[in-house]
């Protein structure tokens, strides 16, 4: 079976096994207490399997199933793996650091694994069309890549307005994501730079944010 195809019927058969409200569902989702003060850290992985609803679900996976491909071709079987994974990860990872003094802090969803492979695709090819709904017309990768940096920037550093959406872990396996296609292909990422470097702009000013003014964490 198609390593794309076992990934999304995986995380289907979890999210229903493990619907919103059960006690698997409060068991296994990502929760900043019960992974600091408990060390149950099986939540950084196992709340990348669990969805609020069949409409959450649905548009990971959509978006999974049509951006797997672009990557599975440039980074093969393993390499998809590895960023899904590794961006689900990441992305929780950095929701801990960001929310580490908010134990009530919980989160569900493959969104980070899937903003993994998302700008692993945009990397290799930055004008890959993005389509999205009620928009007819596809917007370039890195010019999708800029608008959904800055646009999650902005939500992490005004703590007070909330769209219940959890930035952090989107952004943590965004960045895996690209950090793992220019790592493995240089020569691409030389080649893209340009459109790399523009996209990347609001990732560096929340590094800025973070680590020179100490406004999150």
């Amino acid at each position: 079976m198609n390593i794309l195809i076992l990934v999304i019927a995986i995380t289907a058969i979890i999210s229903f096994v493990a619907p919103n409200g059960s006690s698997n569902f409060e068991k296994y989702k990502f929760n900043v207490g019960a992974i600091r003060n408990r060390k149950e850290y099986i939540r950084l992985l196992s709340s990348g399997f669990l969805h609020a609803d069949i409409f959450h679900l649905l548009f990971n996976m959509m978006t999974l199933y049509f951006f797997g491909p672009v990557v599975m071709q440039a980074f093969g079987n393993f390499g998809f793996l590895l960023i899904y994974l590794g961006s689900i990860l990441l992305g929780n990872i950095f929701s801990l650091f960001v929310y580490q003094r908010q134990p009530w802090y919980s989160a569900i969803g493959a969104s980070g694994g899937v903003s993994g492979i998302l700008f692993a695709s945009i990397a290799m090819i930055p004008h890959l069309e993005i389509y999205m709904f009620f928009i007819p017309i596809g917007i370039p990768g890195f010019i999708f890549g800029l608008v959904y940096f800055s646009y999650s920037v902005y939500m992490m550093l005004n703590p007070n307005q909330h769209d219940n959406i959890g930035h952090a872990a989107h952004l943590g396996g965004a960045f895996f994501g690209l950090v793992y296609a220019v790592a493995v292909q240089p020569q691409a990422a030389i080649a893209n730079s340009l459109f790399l470097g523009i996209m990347s702009l609001p990732l560096i000013y929340l590094a800025y944010e973070i680590f020179v003014r100490k406004r999150i964490g």
